[in-house]
């Protein structure tokens, strides 16, 4: 039973659809020219709901929470998905993701302290966490 995913888009006809997986792994399928494709296994053990976002045509990320309470990440480059990075962070809950343009992403996500916390892409490197709540 899929009990936890996300959606993006990076153009017209084209949605990403992420779940977690029942061994808890993120699978994935796109859908393109009106059909989605075979579910994949992008792997990973995750301990969230997933977010996504995409920055550019054919450029996506995907985020979640793993059980280390860290923040993990894959991207799609256009032409294959590389591996699981870890982002860092004491986190829980589920993150949130957005881009406004190329090579700028966010992402959020709820903190072990009960912040709220923020790291970004800023076109060349993931820019420390900030706390945006008390």
């Amino acid at each position: 039973m899929v009990k936890e995913c996300a959606a993006v888009s990076w153009g017209v006809g084209r949605i990403d659809l992420f779940w977690v997986d029942s061994d808890s792994s993120l699978a994935h399928r796109g859908f393109e020219d009106g059909a989605w494709s075979h579910a994949e296994s992008l792997g990973g053990t995750l301990a969230s709901a997933p977010a996504a976002t995409a920055w550019a045509v054919n450029e996506l990320q995907v985020f979640a929470i793993f059980p280390d309470g860290a923040l993990w990440n894959r991207y799609w480059d256009g032409q294959r998905w590389h591996d699981w990075e870890t982002l860092g962070g004491a986190l829980t809950g589920h993150p949130a993701a957005s881009s406004w343009g190329a090579d700028r992403i966010d992402v959020w996500a709820p903190g072990l302290d009960g912040g709220l916390w923020h790291r970004w892409w800023d076109g060349t490197r993931w820019v420390d966490w900030e706390r945006l709540t008390r």
